[in-house]
């Protein structure tokens, strides 16, 4: 039997001709990723180990993105130990504040991984660049720490899942409203340790943004990691921005999957995720009861251009309901002033939200954005777990940018018709 994109890829990086599912292999990294959070337990570890060098300053990406600029004194303490590691190595990738942004928006926009790649990221969510057609996942921090050290990584061949797609999204959904369908399909352990990969002719019709917000979310379903296949667009969208050549894999026509699932992206309807697991999903139209206190539009899921694009449609020249508050966070500084130049941030604040610095804050209750007790939000972040975003007693729903910005201007869930 033929290879699927990922195990041609992780061949590739292991030095061998053929792999197969469940085989373990050491395979060469191309970039070694954590945060603000997350490095300075790798630290700690590559410190007790005894490194004293990386294996390539040019190939580890360090992003303060979930506690900055800094909320707390221990928040700053990890960054300075972030900072000082970064130094002390000469780390070439190394965002703080005033360059950065939420680390799996910046590294695609600043062309640091590209097709091809195999990855590591001691972020569950480093998934995301399977968009671009790489094997990218996430890892604990003391496979980070090593990852730093050696530039290799020990994997078990995953087996994959096919998702052939047809059809064109309708004008009010995203691949926010696809990856939480697929999601409400499969459940939180549907695609366990597997890939997700996605096929068909309906890819060609989603932008490289829905890409990576489908990506994003493979975790969710608990997959090793998502991929796409590299077409026009993921061409065009590295064209002039990667650092390095991108490599291209294609899956044999004889690969082997453990299912094929037909996905009809004609027929996606906008999507909510209710408390308190992403797999509970229904049609945002069924809750238009639901009452919200706070609305999230950002995060490394939905805090692209297009995501803005979409909020600033919906919110200019209207006002966030009485009662909610709506806080929006471009996911990058680019997309920042991006927003600034094109009169978005105006809009925004004109209709009655708050925008923030880069940050992943209120996605995992860390700040920008708690819940208190009884409270719900509607946010266009990945997971809404008990006491995600807050209280344990607070609900978190997920939906597409079109659905909260639509949901802010109304103060209860709103499908948004165009």
């Amino acid at each position: 039997m033929g290879m699927t994109m990922t195990q041609k890829i992780l061949a590739a990086k292991a030095g061998l001709d053929k792999v197969v599912p469940g085989q373990l292999i050491s395979a060469k990294l191309d970039i070694v990723l954590g945060n603000d959070i997350t490095t300075p337990v790798a630290v700690n570890e590559f410190n007790k180990a005894g490194f004293d060098s990386v294996f390539d300053k040019d190939r580890i990406a360090i992003v303060l993105d979930h506690f900055v600029p800094n909320k707390d004194i221990k928040a700053a303490e990890q960054s300075k130990q972030c900072r000082e590691f970064s130094c002390n190595h000469c780390i070439s990738h190394f965002y703080d504040v005033g360059k950065m942004g939420i680390e799996h928006a910046l590294l695609p926009e600043q062309g640091v991984v590209t097709a091809g790649d195999c990855i590591i990221g001691a972020d569950s969510h480093t998934c995301t660049y399977g968009a671009l057609g790489a094997f990218s996942t996430g890892v604990g921090s003391t496979d980070m720490a090593a990852g730093m050290a050696t530039g290799t990584a020990w994997f078990k061949v995953p087996s994959a899942i096919k998702f052939n797609l047809t059809g064109k999204l309708p004008g009010n959904c995203s691949g926010k409203d696809v990856i939480l369908t697929i999601i409400g399909m499969i459940g939180v352990d549907g695609a366990l340790y597997k890939s997700m990969e996605f096929a068909g002719d309906g890819v060609k019709t989603l932008s490289m943004d829905d890409r990576l917000c489908i990506c994003n979310m493979a975790i969710e379903a608990g997959a090793k990691n998502g991929i796409f296949p590299v077409d026009e667009k993921t061409v065009e969208y590295m064209t002039g921005r990667c650092e390095r050549t991108p490599v291209v894999y294609e899956a044999d026509s004889d690969a082997e999957y453990e299912k094929v699932i037909d996905i009809n992206l004609s027929a996606i309807t906008p999507t909510v995720s209710c408390p308190h697991l992403p797999e509970n999903t229904r049609k945002a139209s069924e809750l238009s009861q639901v009452k919200v206190d706070q609305v999230v539009i950002g995060s490394c899921t939905n805090g692209r251009m297009e995501d803005m694009e979409t909020a600033y449609k919906i919110l200019k020249g209207k006002k966030v309901a009485d009662g909610v508050r709506c806080i929006i966070i471009p996911a990058t500084m680019s997309i920042m002033r991006e927003c600034s130049e094109k009169g978005y941030v105006t809009a925004f604040i004109d209709a009655g939200a708050v925008v923030s610095t880069p940050t992943c804050g209120p996605c995992l209750g860390g700040y920008m954005g708690i819940l208190a007790a009884g409270e719900k939000c509607i946010a266009t972040t990945n997971r809404n777990f008990v006491g995600r975003m807050g209280h344990v007693d607070s609900e978190v729903y997920l939906a597409s940018p079109a659905t909260a910005a639509a949901s802010a201007l109304t103060g209860y869930i709103t499908e948004y018709k165009e």
